[in-house]
């Protein structure tokens, strides 16, 4: 393993020696291989590229051009039209429900977008704010997709899960779909579930084996009373909707999901970085193939190196899961008094006593997308060459969240 971080060290070093960090690579290898395993393991079913975990035009092309991928999961309608317009995909699934007026306008204002989108809903109140923003008989119509909560509720009080939409039985889905059918202006084509207890949740913590113990035993209860909740929800909402897709999953759990006779294609996108939240898991890791670099600026102690900037933290609980992973050399740890800093990271362990400033540190980053609000550019590495520069939606000038 030592000599397997070496030789990418050095391979990545040779790659960009004439670019001054901070600045971010993909592993074109890696992430091809992540995204022909992804396709493998969802056996058959089409995978949807979750766009906000690449962030970047053409590297979702690029795994959209592989078999297997199919459309385009999107996190604001905004996004959504600007990948449209932009030729990147004709099948968009907006995640999330939106109250953006002016974009949810622009949508029922051009038929051609409004037959490449679909919209999320879980509440009739998304119907009224889109009525509200432009009349159902002069627009075009719009396609939407039904969130069903996946977390898992064995008892009463007990949640475990993310908090997302409020339809989580299947007769509550059904009514739903039924005010749907009786809207104007409106079609329901999808069904979507995230199972983020499952595909967000990593069964292996490192050092924690009554904790991976629990996380297991939960997650196999909680997939097997969504099979049978999210199967009768399937066949509630087709007694009023001709449903095209119903969605489910995520990098963690393609297979599993899958395997469930009611979806017809799941969404991965973390899977093609491999960012550092997903080492954590026994069934697959991706090969990690997105990086970070940090030069090497002052040494204030023997046994310590300091890095410029390093501090991009990820979303999510603050814990020391969502930071930024110091990859190598290996040895490198976090000073705890410190952890990863807004201008600069001390950096201690093994290997730190033999930096020199100047040196290169890679980081990985916690989650996937988000190392790209942070760049302009992701350098394109095959090899020990630089083989392309792209940009990221930050380096276009698109901020959407």
């Amino acid at each position: 393993m030592a000599i397997e971080s070496d030789k990418l060290r050095e391979r990545l070093d040779r790659a960009t020696a004439r670019l001054d960090p901070p600045y971010a690579v993909v592993d074109l290898t890696a992430f091809d291989a992540n995204s022909v395993a992804l396709a493998d393991r969802a056996a058959g079913k089409p995978v949807r590229l979750a766009s906000k975990s690449v962030r970047s035009r053409e590297l979702i092309s690029r795994a959209l051009a592989r078999p297997g991928w199919q459309g385009v999961m999107a996190f604001t309608v905004p996004e959504a039209i600007w990948l449209v317009r932009a030729g990147v995909s004709d099948d968009v699934l907006v995640a999330y429900p939106s109250a953006d007026r002016a974009a949810l306008a622009e949508l029922g204002a051009d038929p051609m977008l409004a037959a490449a989108i679909t919209l999320m809903i879980d509440g009739t109140g998304q119907l009224d704010l889109i009525d509200a923003v432009t009349a159902p008989g002069q627009r075009a119509e719009l396609r939407l997709c039904l969130d069903l909560d996946a977390s898992w509720r064995p008892l009463r009080g007990v949640h475990v899960g993310v908090r997302r939409s409020p339809v989580h039985s299947a007769r509550a889905a059904g009514t739903l779909a039924a005010a749907v059918a009786g809207r104007p202006g409106f079609r329901l084509v999808g069904l979507m579930s995230y199972e983020a207890q499952i595909a967000g949740l990593g069964d292996a913590p490192p050092g924690k084996t009554l904790l991976a113990g629990a996380i297991r035993l939960a997650q196999r209860l909680s997939y097997r009373e969504l099979l049978a909740r999210r199967g009768a929800a399937v066949a509630a909402v087709r007694e009023h909707a001709d449903l095209e897709f119903v969605n489910g999953g995520g990098t963690g759990s393609v297979a599993a999901t899958s395997a469930d006779p009611a979806v017809t294609e799941v969404t991965a996108g973390s899977g093609l970085y491999g960012p550092t939240l997903f080492d954590a898991y026994r069934a697959w890791r991706p090969t990690p193939a997105a990086f970070f670099a940090c030069s090497v600026v002052r040494r204030p102690t023997p046994e310590l190196a300091t890095v410029l900037g390093g501090g991009w933290i990820a979303s999510g609980p603050a814990a020391d899961s969502r930071l930024p992973r110091p990859w190598l050399p290996a040895g490198l740890k976090l000073v705890g008094t410190e952890g990863a800093g807004e201008v600069q990271t001390p950096l201690s362990g093994a290997a730190a006593a033999e930096l020199r400033v100047g040196d290169r540190v890679w980081f990985r980053h916690a989650k996937a997308g988000e190392l790209c609000e942070r760049v302009n550019e992701l350098h394109l590495v095959e090899g020990d060459a630089v083989v392309a520069t792209v940009l990221t939606y930050r380096g276009e000038g698109r901020a959407f969240l």
